[in-house]
């Protein structure tokens, strides 16, 4: 099978990198490599026979396009993205050329190839916003909400899957996914928490917590992401899934489970909240149970050890 991933040298997009190419499917990467990293591919590539081309494009440009559809993928994979809500704050124009913009070049590539489907990431804590705690974990009926520009952006693009399988008769499905970390998450600039905490503890440094750090998140582990992006190639046309755990874990007790791993401090630093963060959150993984045949199947202290070996093997 030929296919596309956008953002396929970062974090979750490269790891499926990996999957697609172990599974024998023939790969494009699209990448700017402003997040991502040639690094992250250095393993697929030497292992790929052939079957793996990079792109650097950045998807503001209309090449991106032209590359999409040169590359006649059968399923396209779009990771590509502005993540960072801090960033779409102070810049919400940038954050719609890179996720609207840049997702709607992606969807014209594909209906220019012929492409059979295209697998959409999407943010399940920013989609729907801070919703009532007594829904949690949210399925998928709840209210879309977002409260901050990225997840606008991200709500604005499932809207155009939606009209471009209308018009076009383009497959689609969108995974809102949870909070995602594990190996080659970056622990500077956009990470997520569990990388910050990883680095900054095998460094010696302090970690910061902001706020009473009894906001929760819901973590699922990378490769059980890519197990979902698999899944989603060839099942759940026109809909969306929850891809998480349906576990809330507070920060601090995600601080405190990360330095038992290291011998870290008992207590973080703690600084004011910042605004705009969700107070709680977690997602109901049961749809794509059903119709994905998809469960996350790596526990949170697990991942985390599996986490903080990686960054022990990068830095030595």
């Amino acid at each position: 099978m030929r296919t596309v991933v956008t953002g396929g040298a970062g974090f979750i997009g490269s790891t499926l990198v990996d999957r697609l190419l172990a599974d024998g499917h023939e790969v494009v990467v699209l990448d700017d490599l402003s997040t991502g990293s040639e690094e992250n591919l250095a393993d697929a590539r030497s292992s790929a026979d052939g079957r793996l081309r990079l792109e650097v494009v950045d998807l503001r440009e209309d090449r991106s396009i032209e590359l999409v559809a040169a590359a006649a993928a059968d399923v396209v994979f779009h990771l590509a993205a502005q993540a960072d809500v801090r960033a779409s704050v102070d810049d919400p124009v940038n954050d719609a050329m890179v996720n609207v913009l840049g997702t709607l070049r992606v969807l014209e590539g594909a209906r220019v190839a012929g492409t059979r489907k295209v697998v959409v990431a999407s943010s399940g804590g920013t989609l729907y916003g801070d919703a009532d705690p007594a829904l949690l974990p949210l399925d998928e009926s709840t209210a879309h909400r977002p409260e901050s520009p990225y997840g606008a952006s991200k709500l604005a693009a499932g809207t155009y899957l939606r009209v471009y399988e209308s018009l076009y008769g383009i497959r689609w499905t969108e995974l809102a996914l949870a909070n995602v970390y594990g190996p080659r998450q970056d622990a500077d600039g956009e990470a997520g928490v569990v990388a910050i905490f990883a680095g900054r503890l095998l460094a010696g440094e302090a970690c910061t917590v902001y706020g009473s750090g009894g906001q929760t998140r819901d973590f699922v582990f990378v490769d059980d992401v890519v197990e979902a992006f698999v899944a989603a190639a060839d099942r759940g046309d026109g809909r969306l899934f929850n891809i998480g755990t349906g576990v809330e874990t507070s920060v601090n007790g995600l601080y405190r489970s990360m330095a038992e791993v290291v011998d870290g401090p008992d207590e973080p630093l703690r600084a004011p909240a910042r605004t705009g963060e969700l107070d709680r959150s977690a997602l109901d993984p049961s749809l794509a149970a059903e119709v994905l045949g998809w469960r996350p199947g790596v526990a949170l202290d697990d991942g985390i050890r599996r986490t903080i070996d990686w960054f022990r093997t990068t830095d030595s």
